[in-house]
């Protein structure tokens, strides 16, 4: 039988969007090294190629 992890045990890292910690999910373990974004809603304001991030 599998051992049970906690959620405090997974690797976790910081979305460059909002800055907020977000942990691993099942569904990234293929691509955990390219995932930036903790959400579609951050993913969706990244800024477009070519285009310089605004400032405020």
């Amino acid at each position: 039988m599998a051992k049970m992890r906690r959620k405090s045990d997974l690797p976790s890292k910081t979305c460059v969007i909002c800055g907020r910690p977000f942990s691993w999910r099942k569904k990234w373990a293929k691509v955990w090294d390219e995932v930036r974004y903790c959400s579609d809603r951050c993913r969706s304001e990244r800024p477009k190629a070519g285009q310089t991030p605004e400032r405020q």
